[in-house]
């Protein structure tokens, strides 16, 4: 696995190896959206990965759409992610902060009532989990152009927030049919005007919200995640691999650190190789994400199709990860029944190597 153990240059920062920990919603924030100890157990046990990229996190106060997914946009917060910051960074690791606005996927139970936005009034036709139990998604309000401008400076905002509280770069939260990605792909963006209709207006929200974050990062530590495919969140484009194509052509203006991009579709709804139209085009790193094995991630890191590959479940379930890659070892399989429960069952308490007997 000489490939997955190689050092990477990406954007600003070297990483010692390309096993990336994904971004991935635990629900174990305290009360207010507040980081905890709990969490900083759990980030500070994954610091063996290149980089840790945590879980997507509100970027500004109103938009939560699970319950107890943390935010950066109080002092409290910014505090208690400081120290998450500062005890990765003494277990060896790097970390970037995953900002993230919830778009329709948010519910007025999770909102002191409040209606969800979107860039049309189009809801999810799925349940939510709410302290009420499961709920429909509502209709959203279409946002209006004037509305937006403050979304691209929450953004910025919420970027100097987490510049204050240590980390080392951000990922934009661009998929999986929260708010950017709902701009960006036309089965949920029904708009006409300058954020509607075609792909460079369709897009124009992500990437005033790269520019805003850039301006406070710098683009060398700033990376993006898409989904051209997953339907997750009843999302759909009609042309995906289209998409793909432009997006990673046009992405190259950014300079950014790195492209993250989920490959398939959890439902399997589309299909089609984004992949190889994204590396062709795409001039930084490129992480894959989704259903990766070890092997196949070695080879196509290798073959040059990939820079690096980010772990989910598995890393979820093996804080250890690259270790347990290394010498070949068992992975502990993950509890779905756990992913979004609270506490440490499920979360902290899947053993290590030298714990595992």
């Amino acid at each position: 696995m000489t490939g997955l153990f190689s050092s990477l240059k990406l954007g600003a920062l070297t990483v010692p190896n390309r096993i990336f920990l994904a971004p991935l919603t635990r629900c174990r924030a305290s009360p207010g959206h507040v980081p905890n100890a709990l969490m900083r157990e759990y980030y500070v046990q994954r610091a063996s990965a290149g980089l840790v990229i945590t879980e997507a996190t509100m970027a500004m106060e109103g938009h939560s759409a699970f319950w107890r997914e943390p935010g950066i946009y109080s002092e409290e917060q910014i505090a208690a992610w400081e120290q998450i910051t500062a005890a990765v960074h003494t277990a060896g690791g790097r970390i970037f902060l995953q900002l993230w606005h919830g778009g329709r996927a948010c519910h007025p139970s999770l909102n002191q009532g409040a209606q969800p936005v979107a860039p049309s009034a189009i809801a999810i036709d799925d349940v939510v989990h709410t302290p009420e139990g499961k709920q429909p998604y509502v209709i959203p309000r279409a946002l209006q152009d004037d509305d937006l401008p403050g979304i691209v400076t929450g953004f910025g905002q919420a970027a100097e927030n987490a510049l204050r509280a240590g980390f080392d770069g951000i990922e934009i939260h661009g998929a999986n049919g929260y708010l950017l990605d709902e701009f960006l792909r036309d089965g949920s963006n029904h708009r006409t005007g300058s954020y509607g209709g075609e792909r460079e207006n369709r897009a124009r929200l992500m990437f005033e919200v790269l520019a805003s974050v850039i301006a406070v990062w710098g683009s060398d530590r700033v990376g993006l995640r898409i989904s051209p495919l997953n339907s997750y969140n009843s999302m759909i484009d009609s042309d995906p691999v289209g998409l793909s194509t432009w997006l990673a052509q046009r992405l190259n203006d950014f300079q950014l650190a790195y492209l993250h991009v989920m490959r398939g579709d959890f439902y399997q709804q589309q299909t089609g190789d984004v992949m190889t139209p994204i590396r062709e085009h795409f001039k930084s790193a490129l992480i894959g994400n989704m259903g990766y094995s070890a092997s196949e991630a070695e080879q196509w890191i290798a073959t040059g199709k990939l820079d690096a590959v980010a772990f989910g479940a598995s890393f979820l379930a093996n804080p250890d990860l690259p270790a347990r890659i290394r010498q070949n070892a068992p992975l502990n399989q993950p509890d779905p029944a756990t992913f979004y429960t609270q506490g440490a069952v499920g979360y902290t308490d899947y053993p290590a190597l030298n714990s595992a007997n």
